[in-house]
């Protein structure tokens, strides 16, 4: 492992770029890709909005979803199905794609298709899996483990520089505050930009789910997605990440916590404003 390469302060996506005193970035898709239809139709949508907004957006949508709360949970269209899916995306919508992956194995295949690794909470502290991802030169994106204080993720970032690649970025997601039940706590982003070096991103729909709070699937209360994403803004971060559906209620996984995607323009143009706000008067907290 090289321990002499630093996280980059900037990261590229494609055409969008990511750092702490840019102006804010999106990623943003729906949680599952239920099919390649829904996938192009999410994705256009995505597209022309950012385009309106002048605002970059990375498209982020899952191919399994392995951490289920049940085994019956829908996982998704699998690893085979999807790459094209990915692909086309890119191509067709010339749109930055990113994607969860799981295991070793699927590190180099998945780096073919899409721009952007994503490293899920509860594997964050995976070695392996990290240095994997970090092989491919792609950027990673590091969800911080809902069981970390976010200095913690200085060693987890260490891991991805230390394979050979500056290209990271950390993603706060709550912290487990009690039985099924996240607390997102704004002091963690900018102890996540100062100790990691890395362009810092709050994922505003995950932070307001409650793991397994169905029983056999996660509940979440999406209404206070405005709050915090706003709230985060203010601190100062490099993007927010944002799962957004047409119809979030009957979505396969996830639906109690994303955004209904009528609501998403309106969203996030609030949310530059706040950013612009908070970055031209030199109260960002990132910097």
């Amino acid at each position: 492992m090289n321990a002499k390469i630093s996280a980059a302060p900037v990261v590229s996506a494609g055409n969008v770029k990511f750092g702490n005193a840019l102006p804010l970035a999106v990623i943003a898709g729906p949680c599952q890709l239920e099919s390649r239809a829904h996938g192009l139709e999410v994705a256009s949508a995505l597209k022309e909005i950012a385009a309106r907004l002048n605002i970059g957006l990375v498209y982020k949508t899952s191919f399994d979803k392995a951490n289920r709360t049940s085994a019956s949970g829908a996982r998704g269209m699998g690893l085979e199905k999807a790459l094209p899916i990915f692909a086309e995306i890119r191509e067709t919508l010339g749109l930055p794609v990113l994607t969860d992956v799981h295991e070793i194995e699927q590190c180099a295949q998945v780096a073919e298709a899409v721009d952007v690794l994503q490293i899920p909470a509860f594997l964050c502290r995976q070695t392996d899996l990290l240095l994997a991802a970090a092989a491919t030169g792609k950027v990673v994106n590091v969800k911080k483990g809902q069981f970390l204080a976010p200095w913690d993720m200085a060693n987890v970032v260490g891991k991805v520089t230390g394979g050979g690649n500056p290209n990271v970025m950390v993603t706060e997601r709550g912290a487990s505050f009690g039985y099924n039940t996240l607390v997102s706590d704004m002091r963690a982003l900018p102890i996540l930009a100062r100790t990691t070096g890395a362009p810092v991103i709050f994922d505003a729909t995950h932070s307001v789910q409650q793991p397994g709070g169905k029983g056999t699937s996660s509940g979440g209360e999406r209404e206070f997605v405005p709050v915090l994403a706003r709230a985060a803004v203010a601190v100062g971060v490099a993007g927010v990440f944002i799962e957004t559906h047409p119809d979030p209620d009957n979505a396969p996984s996830d639906g109690p916590n994303m955004v209904p995607l009528k609501d998403f323009e309106a969203l996030v143009k609030n949310l530059m404003a706040f950013d612009a706000l908070a970055k031209e008067t030199g109260t960002s907290g990132t910097r």
